[in-house]
């Protein structure tokens, strides 16, 4: 019972959480920076201030869909960021170069993270399946959900690795921000208020799924006694 609470509450913060998210996104987009700099330029100059030159900014499609891809050393930016002049732009864009310059100095959760993906993408193409089989012939074959409890306990393992990675990314990109003068006294706030709220939903997706997680071993464990 105490789970379910759990998962339920984790539920209505994650919809709070994301729907905040969008919010402060949307308005923070209204906001220009006094420099004039696309969220293209902050990608940009952050990487050449760190001394990066072998680091490529490209523009994607979507909304919120920014990421850095290490493999290909890429900073990919979607357009509201890649071409807006706004302090969510430059927030989100050095976040991403956060990441860019966690690779180049080879920080270790990044590293760890890294690592851990070829067994995520295994974990997650049977993990519900073996969830679901597992649950369905508990008392025959009780393996299968062992099995899935073990995918899935990966799967978490990378949710709670994620997390420092994101948070050091924001946090160097905030220093960078303010040292480098892109945002000031009035718009470094409220970058750091957009990549709090971006922070968090790491954080309630990494409980979730540790709350998950403890749900299925909790039957694998009823199952015994």
């Amino acid at each position: 019972m105490n789970i379910w609470l759990i998962l339920i509450l984790v539920m209505v913060a994650s919809l709070i959480i994301q729907t905040t998210l969008n919010s402060r996104f949307d308005k923070y987009s209204q906001i220009p920076l006094r420099s004039g700099m696309t969220g293209a330029d902050v990608a940009r100059k952050m990487l050449r201030d760190n001394g990066i030159y072998d680091v490529d900014v490209r523009c994607i499609s979507g909304k919120l869909t920014d990421h850095y891809h290490p493999e290909e050393k890429v900073v990919n930016l979607s357009e509201n960021v890649y071409h807006n002049c706004s302090v969510a732009a430059a927030a989100v864009a050095a976040h991403e170069c956060g990441h860019a310059l966690q690779h180049a100095r080879g920080y270790a959760p990044l590293s760890m993270r890294s690592a851990l993906v070829p067994a995520v993408n295994f974990a997650s193409q049977f993990v519900s399946l073996a969830l679901i089989l597992g649950v369905l012939l508990i008392n025959s074959f009780p393996v299968v959900l062992y099995v899935g409890i073990g995918l899935f306990a990966v799967t978490t393992l990378f949710s709670f690795v994620t997390l420092p990675v994101e948070i050091n990314a924001s946090n160097r990109a905030l220093t960078w921000l303010e040292n480098s003068h892109i945002t000031d006294g009035e718009t470094t706030p409220l970058a750091m208020d957009a990549l709090k709220w971006a922070a968090y939903t790491y954080v309630i997706a990494a409980i979730g799924s540790l709350a998950t997680l403890l749900y299925y071993i909790g039957l694998a464990s009823g199952r015994r006694n």
